[in-house]
């Protein structure tokens, strides 16, 4: 090794010391001592279970998420009582446009239909259309995730999808028309339950909580031996596409869909609960903006990778720096 070669070595040791320096230090927990209030809103929607057994199961996903809700301090409102919900839905989302800050959650629990010319959820009243629901949805500016785990709900998908939108949907097509278990499994996912928590961080994220439910989806039917007749989509990119949870186990390179839903939890972590919207808001666009400088390192000249790398670790850094 001639002295050239080695001063470039050990300028790129030099370079990944520091780096993980940096790494190691934005990992510190964030000094604050109380939790933050959340600037986020729940609305659940329970449609007509047709029959008893239906009723209870739905009941028992209500108060899975009440309760989840009122562990995090965030506001919840529940519709499903007469033929009147589609006019109370209307009208809670026109509520909900007033307000440009925070989140918006909208969770349907329920059957869905499709008459071969469009899909509808099943209210006690008057149907709700995804064409509807999506011109309801249209005026909300906020940070809006919608979960439908309900039979046909692939159908509403595409018509709700777009920039600072989570949308999941219990099956991948209007077609699959039976009975969907994905809302049973995702509600305890989502509440909490750290069996789905993946990366270990203390909380459940929507990606965590998507993956477990459709893990436990698949285990049902196959314990049960039956051909599955439900497969979840999520989309988080705002094309309006979906990703089946077998595309997050495989070492896919240009997966689209995944980051911002593994950014967002209903329950939080007590470090977690620690940051303010603006400070997670801000933790957040920097985590994007690191995997999107790693998705062009390929394009990249070394020297100006490890130069953009560093900036944005600095910046992370300093957030997490205790005061």
């Amino acid at each position: 090794m001639n002295d050239e070669t080695r001063m470039t070595n050990d300028e790129g040791m030099w370079k990944l010391v520091s780096l993980c320096l940096l790494v190691i230090v934005f990992m510190m927990p964030f000094g604050l001592a109380s939790a933050a209030q959340r600037d986020v809103e729940l609305l659940i929607v329970t449609g007509a279970p047709g029959e008893e057994e239906y009723a209870e199961k739905f009941e028992k996903q209500v108060r899975t998420w009440k309760t989840a809700c009122v562990k995090s301090g965030i506001a919840v409102e529940v519709i499903g009582k007469d033929e009147h919900d589609a006019e109370a839905l209307e009208a809670a989302l026109k509520k909900a446009a007033t307000k440009s800050t925070g989140q918006f959650w909208l969770v349907l629990i329920g059957h869905g239909t499709f008459d071969n010319r469009e899909v509808k959820f099943n209210l006690r009243g008057p149907d709700v259309s995804a064409k509807q629901l999506a011109a309801w949805c249209q005026p909300i500016q906020r940070e809006f995730i919608f979960i439908d785990g309900g039979s046909c709900s692939a159908g509403f998908m595409q018509p709700l999808a777009g920039q600072r939108r989570i949308i999941m949907t219990g099956t991948k097509s209007v077609d699959e028309i039976y009975y969907t278990r994905f809302g049973e499994f995702f509600a305890p996912a989502i509440a909490g339950d750290l069996a789905a928590d993946l990366n270990q961080d203390q909380q459940v994220s929507l990606i965590e909580a998507f993956r477990h439910a459709c893990k436990q989806v698949a285990n049902f039917y196959e314990t049960e031996e039956r051909l599955a007749t439900e497969h979840a989509l999520i989309d988080d990119n705002g094309d309006g596409l979906g990703a089946r949870s077998e595309l997050f186990t495989a070492a896919t390179q240009d997966l689209k869909d995944g980051q911002r839903s593994a950014q967002v939890a209903l329950v939080l972590s007590e470090e977690e609960q620690k940051l303010t919207d603006a400070q997670r808001m801000k933790r957040d666009e920097l985590e994007l903006k690191l995997e999107a400088l790693k998705a062009q390192r390929a394009a990249l000249k070394e020297d100006e990778y490890y130069r953009q790398l560093e900036l944005i670790l600095r910046e992370l850094s300093a957030f997490y720096s205790r005061p």
